[in-house]
């Protein structure tokens, strides 16, 4: 039994869905006998170039096109793995060769950028003075890894995905054919997934007609193909809004446990996104693309409050043996729950959830002349101390981006270097690594360092060697603990959910 792909695929131009833009250019084209030597697909997979140039192949020659056919005169070269100047100089031998059974000899090169600087230059020679009766038809989907020297010299046709509408009905249309029994709403989902491409599409809706010999519903879909429902999403994406953490630690930690990786939940969240753009998510969906194995979760909950500040994350409280024996509890039964465990903590546990009140009482204990100044600025010498028994308990407003404005209005200069670089605050000292030994000689000039001490009274200003990496990038110890409270795994390779 053929895959639906293949059986649907279309063998004439009336055939091709959702490109009239094109096939009622090539049909015109041949109605006038009017054919350029060369042409040139553009577009994202799966949108039909290749089933297009198969198509003009055999109308330019007179052939029946058939899935099984084989025409000596029709050939087919995988630009992928006949890349090199030696494959292009055997095609530039054999295409003088007269047609054996057709009017034209035509090539399609499909994958065409991937061929080598070389063999570009080799096919440019034959591009140039071609015989009358070759004809090349390249397909890409990367049209600016091919050179201008060839895509000036070739009729170019840009390939667009499918709608959601278009899909949509086309869809329906092949699963009444297939007597394949789905509800709208669950079709919707696989145009969805399929991302306008036609064989993803396909291949997806191939996949889920086995499902059940009844009628194939949306959450059957969602949960075969492992997606997250609409509505989960949505919660997410308004917990984000609130700006409240725990409810976003429970809602992710609810997906993830249903089976959802957290590289598809991030596809799904930038695509929410993209398709209804707000303000509010834009800092978001600059942060989802740094979604990746390993520590995948711990990232995209590091993503989603990243926009709270720094001590977002301090503020993540792990998930207690309440919400681990009963996974169902809804957000406000978590929060009794904890506010009931916070209650019964000792004393200093209760003091400390008041940092201010805390540091203020201990500067009186410790400092036996309250009038004598205090050094406005830490000493950064302790920073090695620092790193070895732990940040000092300090509280210290930071955030980065608050501190690179300021330099910015100092300095324009020392701005733009300061951007490339990473940091990390360890107790009272910032620390920065800059990524080359450029970027540290500009900074590291005296009038530079002043202006990155002078922009905040409350921290000391340390720059590492350009080789040097931050210890959070050395160890992942802040994606350790996030991933600790998104359910107790340190460390997942797979990209697989810790659940």
């Amino acid at each position: 039994m053929k895959a639906l792909y293949r059986k649907y695929r279309p063998r004439t131009l009336e055939d091709v869905v959702g490109q009239e833009h094109i096939t009622e250019l090539l049909r015109s084209s041949l109605k006038q006998n009017k054919l350029s030597h060369a042409y040139l697909f553009v577009g994202p997979r799966g949108c039909g170039k290749t089933s297009v140039a198969r198509i003009l192949a055999h109308e330019v020659n007179g052939f029946k096109y058939e899935l099984e056919d084989d025409y000596i005169d029709i050939i087919e070269i995988d630009g992928a793995s006949n890349r090199g100047i030696d494959n292009i100089r055997d095609l530039r031998e054999k295409v003088m060769i007269a047609p054996t059974m057709g009017r034209y000899k035509v090539y399609i090169i499909d994958e065409v950028h991937m061929l080598t600087k070389e063999a570009f230059n080799a096919l440019l020679k034959t591009l140039e003075e071609p015989p009358k009766h070759a004809i090349f038809i390249m397909a890409t989907t990367d049209a600016y890894k091919v050179p201008v020297t060839i895509t000036s010299r070739a009729q170019t046709f840009t390939f667009n995905l499918a709608s959601h509408e278009v899909m949509l009905n086309y869809l329906k249309r092949i699963a009444k054919s297939e007597k394949i029994k789905i509800t709208d709403e669950a079709i919707g989902v696989i145009v969805k997934r399929g991302g306008g491409s036609f064989r993803d599409s396909l291949s997806l809706l191939d996949q889920i007609s086995t499902l059940s010999d009844g009628e194939i519903t949306a959450e059957m879909v969602n949960s075969a193909m492992g997606l997250p429902q609409d509505e989960q999403i949505d919660e997410l994406l308004s917990f984000y809004s609130n700006g409240s953490v725990a409810d976003i630690a429970m809602s992710l930690r609810r997906i993830l446990s249903s089976g959802v990786k957290a590289e598809t939940l991030t596809e799904e969240i930038i695509g929410r996104i993209i398709s209804n753009p707000e303000s509010q998510f834009i800092p978001l969906l600059s942060k989802l693309p740094e979604v990746k194995s390993p520590f995948a979760e711990a990232r995209l909950l590091s993503a989603l409050v990243s926009h709270l500040g720094n001590n977002s994350l301090s503020r993540v409280n792990p998930i207690n043996a309440a919400a681990k024996k009963h996974p169902d509890m809804t957000s406000n039964e978590l929060k009794q729950a904890n506010t009931s465990s916070t209650a019964t903590k000792s004393k200093p546990e209760q003091i400390n959830a008041n940092p201010t009140a805390t540091s203020s009482e201990s500067k009186q204990d410790k400092e036996p002349n309250p009038t004598s100044p205090r050094s406005a600025r830490p000493n950064p010498a302790n920073h090695e101390k620092n790193q070895k028994d732990g940040p000092t308990n300090i509280d210290v407003h930071f955030d980065w981006a608050e501190y690179l404005d300021r330099v910015k209005t100092l300095s324009e200069a020392v701005y733009s270097q300061l951007r490339k670089t990473k940091y990390e605050l360890i107790g009272d000292v910032l620390h920065i690594y800059p990524g080359k030994r450029i970027i540290k000689s500009i900074l590291t000039r005296s009038n530079n360092k002043q202006i990155l001490t002078k922009v905040s009274e409350e921290i000391a200003v340390v720059i590492h060697e350009e080789n040097e990496a931050p210890s959070s990038v050395q160890k992942d110890e802040t994606l350790e603990k996030i991933s600790a409270i998104m359910g107790g795994e340190v460390k997942n390779d797979s990209g697989g959910n810790p659940f």
